[in-house]
């Protein structure tokens, strides 16, 4: 077997390379510095990647349940919500009589469902769409300012393996086709 040419891990030679440089988590709350495994690495460790997965099955239910489908969907799970609550409450109202207290269950404010989440994984703020604004997806200016930039980081990796801000790579003389003239 040869040797490695370009082994991260050798500081010295004319082909070493330094890899991905540090930059800090994504999800909110955690924004720690961390020297990324890859290129593309957006999260410090499996944790935050769980919690962003977590956040992420969080805000595709705050979307999906905004459409027809999904209040319908919702209204049959609250039906059957309040059948089994109506069950419990007669196997419970029995043993309330006999010690005199009473069970109550809140209820979710009306105002929920006028407001739309956040787009920073682990942010889970709900705000209210102004009429000036109605395409807003982030909370504050901090959320948008973070997304941005792993955004913008991610796509500088992707001209720069593309080979340049038009997105194409030069081609080497050896593979250009050749076109034939047809007579």
């Amino acid at each position: 077997m040869g040797q490695v040419h370009h082994d991260r891990r050798s500081s010295s030679g004319q082909g070493s390379c330094r890899g991905p440089r540090q930059r800090r988590c994504l999800l909110k709350g955690c924004e720690r510095h961390f020297k990324p495994d890859y290129a593309q690495a957006r999260y410090c460790s499996v944790a935050c990647r769980d919690a962003a997965e977590r956040w992420r099955r969080w805000h595709a239910d705050q979307t999906w349940r905004k459409t027809e489908d999904g209040r319908e969907c919702r209204r049959q799970q609250c039906c059957r919500y309040r059948e089994r609550v109506r069950e419990q409450q007669k196997a419970a109202h029995a043993a309330a009589e006999q010690s005199g207290e009473a069970r109550r269950e809140g209820e979710r404010p009306a105002d929920d469902s006028l407001k739309s989440p956040c787009a920073r994984p682990g942010c889970y703020e709900l705000f209210v769409l102004a009429r000036r604004s109605p395409q807003r997806r982030f909370c504050c200016g901090l959320c948008r300012i973070a997304l941005r930039r792993v955004i913008q980081r991610e796509r500088r990796w992707g001209q720069r393996r593309k080979g340049g801000p038009s997105g194409h790579r030069r081609t080497p003389p050896w593979r250009t086709k050749v076109r034939r003239r047809v007579l």
